[in-house]
């Protein structure tokens, strides 16, 4: 069953809620925008929720605004970091509240991984095709996100999430949830030889037997292939300790519904982007 719940209200930005959570853990708030519901204007319309691809910055700080108050936080809440599709984790932390909710500058740099266990803290990232993936340790109130295209996928920032939050919190691997969001499907997703052979790489110490026929097929253009990233990061995840039970997987593409969702691919890297959120309200 799909976990990412579309809400049909009209007068909100566009939601797609991780219900199940969101039902079991009181106070908790998880999802993923769609592109309705905002104040820009197109290429970027209309909810486009990062600063970096040339939208009106005025746009897109109204935008996060709305989205913050439709989920009941305050907009100076939201946090985030400067994503370059690398594997570094933030923790956060009471007096990082709202780093880069202003602007870029402010944000946590260099950083595609956020872990907390601080309330009233809104965690955010960004997509238009990536994979965002959810964490959740219920029994000490810890959550995260991470941002994981190609290349934070292969550099196993999922198992980096996981690290940090036995680290710093003592999450217990076999009590973490996880979700991975909307994001490209193996249906539109082809990369080239280069992509595959990191891919061989991360997986180097399992048998191809065991992997590779659930996440990559050929491609009907020679030397390319057709990669699951989503399934990809399934796997990360239960190497890193969660049970395969413990993991909930979207359905959808951005890229098929590019109506719902904006896609670097579909739009040809000019487009907007949404945003995964995370967050425990403050009681």
């Amino acid at each position: 069953m799909e976990p990412f719940i579309w809400n049909p209200k009209q007068d909100i930005p566009e939601q797609y809620e991780l219900k199940a959570w969101q039902t079991s853990v009181p106070g908790l708030s998880a999802g993923f925008s769609g592109r309705s519901g905002g104040t820009g204007k197109e290429p970027y319309g209309s909810l486009n929720l990062a600063f970096h691809v040339g939208d009106d910055p005025v746009d897109v700080l109204e935008n996060r605004r709305r989205l913050a108050r439709a989920l009941g936080f305050p907009p100076e809440t939201w946090t985030c970091g400067e994503q370059v599709h690398g594997v570094s984790v933030a923790v956060v932390v009471e007096k990082n509240r709202g780093k880069g909710f202003r602007d870029r500058e402010s944000a946590f740099q260099a950083t595609d991984g956020l872990v907390t266990n601080v309330p009233g803290v809104l965690l955010t990232s960004f997509y238009a095709d990536c994979v965002p993936l959810y964490f959740l340790d219920p029994a000490n109130r810890v959550v995260g996100l991470a941002h994981a295209g190609w290349k934070g996928t292969v550099g196993l920032i999922a198992e980096a999430v996981v690290a940090t939050m036995e680290r710093e919190y003592g999450s217990l691997r076999s009590q973490i949830r996880t979700a991975i969001g909307p994001s490209i499907g193996s249906c539109c997703y082809e990369v080239d030889e280069h992509v595959m052979g990191k891919v061989r790489d991360a997986f180097q110490e399992m048998p191809e037997a065991e992997w590779a026929p659930k996440i990559y097929s050929p491609s009907r253009r020679e030397g390319r292939s057709m990669l699951n990233l989503k399934e990809m990061n399934r796997i990360i995840m239960i190497k890193a300790g969660i049970l395969p039970t413990h993991i909930e997987c979207t359905s959808w593409c951005t890229s098929c519904h590019s109506d719902r969702f904006f896609s670097y691919r579909k739009h040809n890297g000019v487009t907007g982007r949404m945003a995964s959120w995370v967050g425990l309200k403050e009681r």
